[in-house]
Protein backbone atom coordinates (compact mmCIF):
# COMPACT_ATOMS: atom_id res chain seq x y z
CA UNK A 1 0.00 0.00 0.00
CA UNK A 2 0.99 3.55 -0.91
CA UNK A 3 3.05 5.49 2.23
CA UNK A 4 1.31 8.76 2.68
CA UNK A 5 3.95 11.46 3.35
CA UNK A 6 1.80 14.52 4.36
CA UNK A 7 -1.68 16.03 3.55
CA UNK A 8 -0.79 17.14 0.51
CA UNK A 9 -3.80 16.81 -2.74
CA UNK A 10 -0.55 15.20 -4.50
CA UNK A 11 -0.17 11.82 -2.08
CA UNK A 12 -3.72 11.62 -1.28
CA UNK A 13 -4.83 11.53 -4.69
CA UNK A 14 -2.25 8.95 -5.36
CA UNK A 15 -3.38 6.85 -2.77
CA UNK A 16 -6.93 7.24 -3.78
CA UNK A 17 -5.81 5.98 -7.16
CA UNK A 18 -3.86 3.09 -6.07
CA UNK A 19 -6.50 1.81 -3.46
CA UNK A 20 -9.17 1.87 -5.76
CA UNK A 21 -8.18 -2.16 -6.74
CA UNK A 22 -7.90 -2.94 -3.06
CA UNK A 23 -10.50 -4.64 -0.58
CA UNK A 24 -12.23 -2.65 1.68
CA UNK A 25 -10.56 -4.53 4.70
CA UNK A 26 -7.07 -3.79 2.90
CA UNK A 27 -8.25 0.03 2.76
CA UNK A 28 -8.97 0.30 6.80
CA UNK A 29 -5.60 -1.63 7.18
CA UNK A 30 -3.90 1.05 5.36
CA UNK A 31 -5.46 3.85 7.06
CA UNK A 32 -4.99 2.65 10.40
CA UNK A 33 -1.71 1.94 9.67
CA UNK A 34 -1.07 5.51 8.44
CA UNK A 35 -2.71 7.47 11.15
CA UNK A 36 -3.05 5.42 14.28
CA UNK A 37 -4.13 6.22 16.94
CA UNK A 38 -5.28 9.68 15.60
CA UNK A 39 -7.99 7.98 13.85
CA UNK A 40 -11.61 7.91 14.40
CA UNK A 41 -14.47 5.30 12.50
CA UNK A 42 -17.93 7.28 12.79
CA UNK A 43 -21.02 5.41 12.25
CA UNK A 44 -24.44 6.83 12.67
CA UNK A 45 -26.16 3.52 13.78
CA UNK A 46 -28.85 4.59 10.89
CA UNK A 47 -26.87 3.33 7.94
CA UNK A 48 -25.91 -0.17 7.06
CA UNK A 49 -22.63 0.58 5.90
CA UNK A 50 -21.49 2.16 9.47
CA UNK A 51 -21.76 -1.08 11.03
CA UNK A 52 -19.95 -2.96 8.12
CA UNK A 53 -17.06 -0.90 9.13
CA UNK A 54 -17.12 -1.04 12.71
CA UNK A 55 -17.57 -5.32 12.13
CA UNK A 56 -14.62 -5.11 10.03
CA UNK A 57 -12.14 -3.42 12.55
CA UNK A 58 -13.52 -5.74 15.05
CA UNK A 59 -12.60 -8.43 12.38
CA UNK A 60 -9.00 -7.13 11.35
CA UNK A 61 -8.57 -6.79 15.00
CA UNK A 62 -7.82 -2.71 14.88
CA UNK A 63 -11.22 -1.66 16.83
CA UNK A 64 -8.49 -0.82 19.58
CA UNK A 65 -6.48 1.27 17.26
CA UNK A 66 -9.35 3.72 16.42
CA UNK A 67 -12.12 5.62 18.16
CA UNK A 68 -15.83 4.57 17.28
CA UNK A 69 -18.37 6.98 17.49
CA UNK A 70 -21.57 8.78 16.86
CA UNK A 71 -23.67 11.79 17.10
CA UNK A 72 -26.31 12.20 19.28
CA UNK A 73 -28.28 14.84 17.98
CA UNK A 74 -30.57 14.20 20.95
CA UNK A 75 -33.44 13.48 18.37
CA UNK A 76 -32.34 9.82 17.24
CA UNK A 77 -34.73 6.88 17.29
CA UNK A 78 -34.81 4.75 20.02
CA UNK A 79 -33.86 2.06 18.04
CA UNK A 80 -30.54 3.49 17.01
CA UNK A 81 -30.01 4.35 20.45
CA UNK A 82 -30.38 0.46 21.40
CA UNK A 83 -28.32 -0.72 18.46
CA UNK A 84 -25.31 1.41 19.70
CA UNK A 85 -25.54 -0.33 23.42
CA UNK A 86 -25.99 -4.12 21.36
CA UNK A 87 -22.85 -3.23 19.69
CA UNK A 88 -21.16 -2.47 22.78
CA UNK A 89 -21.87 -5.72 23.98
CA UNK A 90 -21.48 -8.14 21.06
CA UNK A 91 -17.89 -6.64 20.04
CA UNK A 92 -16.93 -5.36 23.63
CA UNK A 93 -15.72 -1.80 22.59
CA UNK A 94 -16.83 1.65 23.84
CA UNK A 95 -18.68 4.05 21.29
CA UNK A 96 -18.80 7.63 22.27
CA UNK A 97 -21.31 10.05 21.76
CA UNK A 98 -20.47 13.48 20.66
CA UNK A 99 -23.24 15.67 21.01
CA UNK A 100 -24.46 19.56 20.37
CA UNK A 101 -23.61 22.72 23.14
CA UNK A 102 -27.43 23.00 23.79
CA UNK A 103 -30.32 20.37 24.59
CA UNK A 104 -33.41 20.48 22.10
CA UNK A 105 -35.06 23.06 24.63
CA UNK A 106 -31.84 25.07 25.27
CA UNK A 107 -31.98 25.66 21.18
CA UNK A 108 -35.90 26.15 20.73
CA UNK A 109 -35.19 28.94 23.32
CA UNK A 110 -32.60 31.25 21.20
CA UNK A 111 -33.80 29.86 17.81
CA UNK A 112 -37.70 29.00 18.53
CA UNK A 113 -39.51 25.36 18.33
CA UNK A 114 -38.75 23.20 15.78
CA UNK A 115 -36.00 24.87 14.11
CA UNK A 116 -35.81 21.69 11.63
CA UNK A 117 -38.97 22.99 9.99
CA UNK A 118 -37.57 26.45 9.36
CA UNK A 119 -33.83 26.31 8.95
CA UNK A 120 -32.90 22.20 8.59
CA UNK A 121 -29.54 23.47 7.19
CA UNK A 122 -28.51 25.45 10.59
CA UNK A 123 -30.31 22.70 12.79
CA UNK A 124 -27.91 20.28 11.48
CA UNK A 125 -25.21 22.81 11.36
CA UNK A 126 -25.79 23.00 15.27
CA UNK A 127 -26.88 19.64 16.24
CA UNK A 128 -24.53 17.73 13.75
CA UNK A 129 -21.31 19.51 12.19
CA UNK A 130 -20.26 21.36 15.16
CA UNK A 131 -20.62 18.22 17.21
CA UNK A 132 -18.27 16.38 14.79
CA UNK A 133 -15.35 19.11 14.91
CA UNK A 134 -15.64 17.89 18.97
CA UNK A 135 -15.08 14.29 17.39
CA UNK A 136 -12.56 15.38 15.17
CA UNK A 137 -10.25 17.36 17.14
CA UNK A 138 -6.59 15.75 17.21
CA UNK A 139 -7.64 13.35 14.75
CA UNK A 140 -5.25 12.77 11.63
CA UNK A 141 -7.76 10.67 9.50
CA UNK A 142 -11.87 9.94 9.68
CA UNK A 143 -12.84 7.05 8.52
CA UNK A 144 -16.74 6.91 6.97
CA UNK A 145 -19.28 4.63 5.23
CA UNK A 146 -19.86 7.35 2.77
CA UNK A 147 -20.95 5.24 -0.79
CA UNK A 148 -21.01 6.86 -4.11
CA UNK A 149 -24.36 5.11 -4.71
CA UNK A 150 -25.88 6.67 -2.06
CA UNK A 151 -26.79 9.66 -3.97
CA UNK A 152 -25.88 12.07 -6.87
CA UNK A 153 -24.21 14.63 -4.57
CA UNK A 154 -21.81 11.17 -3.47
CA UNK A 155 -21.42 9.83 -6.74
CA UNK A 156 -17.62 11.08 -7.02
CA UNK A 157 -16.48 10.28 -3.32
CA UNK A 158 -12.88 9.38 -3.25
CA UNK A 159 -11.49 6.61 -1.26
CA UNK A 160 -9.22 8.61 0.06
CA UNK A 161 -9.44 12.53 -0.08
CA UNK A 162 -8.84 15.54 2.10
CA UNK A 163 -11.26 17.25 4.14
CA UNK A 164 -11.15 20.93 3.86
CA UNK A 165 -13.86 21.11 6.35
CA UNK A 166 -12.33 19.49 8.62
CA UNK A 167 -8.89 19.55 8.02
CA UNK A 168 -8.77 15.95 8.12
CA UNK A 169 -7.61 13.13 6.08
CA UNK A 170 -11.36 11.44 5.26
CA UNK A 171 -11.04 7.84 3.71
CA UNK A 172 -14.15 6.32 2.64
CA UNK A 173 -13.68 1.60 2.17
CA UNK A 174 -16.92 1.29 0.93
CA UNK A 175 -16.86 4.17 -1.82
CA UNK A 176 -17.30 1.66 -4.30
CA UNK A 177 -19.54 -0.68 -2.68
CA UNK A 178 -23.14 -1.28 -3.63
CA UNK A 179 -26.11 -1.97 -1.42
CA UNK A 180 -26.16 -4.96 -2.05
CA UNK A 181 -22.98 -5.83 -1.10
CA UNK A 182 -23.18 -4.08 2.04
CA UNK A 183 -26.23 -6.64 2.70
CA UNK A 184 -24.73 -9.47 1.70
CA UNK A 185 -21.55 -8.76 4.11
CA UNK A 186 -24.34 -7.62 6.68
CA UNK A 187 -26.18 -11.46 6.20
CA UNK A 188 -22.56 -13.37 5.71
CA UNK A 189 -21.05 -12.08 8.65
CA UNK A 190 -24.75 -11.92 10.82
CA UNK A 191 -24.18 -8.10 11.39
CA UNK A 192 -26.57 -6.22 13.95
CA UNK A 193 -28.25 -3.14 12.15
CA UNK A 194 -30.76 -1.08 12.91
CA UNK A 195 -34.47 -2.70 12.60
CA UNK A 196 -36.31 0.20 11.59
CA UNK A 197 -34.21 -1.02 7.85
CA UNK A 198 -37.03 -4.20 7.43
CA UNK A 199 -39.73 -1.33 7.71
CA UNK A 200 -39.34 0.96 4.83
CA UNK A 201 -35.94 3.01 6.38
CA UNK A 202 -33.36 2.17 4.34
CA UNK A 203 -31.83 5.72 5.71
CA UNK A 204 -32.03 7.08 9.12
CA UNK A 205 -31.15 10.24 10.95
CA UNK A 206 -33.31 12.21 12.97
CA UNK A 207 -36.53 11.31 14.23
CA UNK A 208 -38.47 14.69 13.02
CA UNK A 209 -36.73 14.69 9.81
CA UNK A 210 -36.86 10.93 8.84
CA UNK A 211 -39.55 9.51 7.38
CA UNK A 212 -40.39 6.12 5.87
CA UNK A 213 -39.47 5.73 1.70
CA UNK A 214 -42.56 4.73 -0.94
CA UNK A 215 -42.18 0.83 -1.88
CA UNK A 216 -40.33 1.73 -5.18
CA UNK A 217 -38.42 4.49 -4.53
CA UNK A 218 -34.96 4.38 -6.30
CA UNK A 219 -33.46 7.04 -3.90
CA UNK A 220 -32.42 5.15 -0.39
CA UNK A 221 -31.92 8.82 1.52
CA UNK A 222 -35.72 10.29 -0.17
CA UNK A 223 -36.95 10.13 3.28
CA UNK A 224 -34.61 12.64 4.75
CA UNK A 225 -35.79 16.17 4.87
CA UNK A 226 -39.45 15.64 3.46
CA UNK A 227 -40.19 18.74 1.74
CA UNK A 228 -37.25 20.36 1.69
CA UNK A 229 -34.72 19.90 -1.65
CA UNK A 230 -31.76 19.09 1.27
CA UNK A 231 -30.17 15.76 0.47
CA UNK A 232 -26.96 16.48 2.71
CA UNK A 233 -27.07 17.22 6.90
CA UNK A 234 -23.75 19.09 5.82
CA UNK A 235 -20.78 16.59 7.45
CA UNK A 236 -19.75 15.09 3.80
CA UNK A 237 -20.17 18.01 2.12
CA UNK A 238 -16.99 19.95 0.28
CA UNK A 239 -15.39 22.89 1.31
Amino acid sequence: MPPVNNAGSADLDRASAVLQGARAEEIMQWAVEQYAPNIALSCSFGGASGMVLVDMAVRLDVADKLEVYYLDTGLLFEQTYELVSEVERRYGIRVSAFRPDQTVDEQAEQYGDKLWERNPDLCCSLRKVEPNFAALEGKRCWITGVRRDQSRARSKTSIVSWKPGFGIVKVNPLALWSSSQVWEYIRTHQVPYNPLHDKGYPSLGCTVCTRKIEPDSVDPRSGRWPGFAKTECGLHMNG
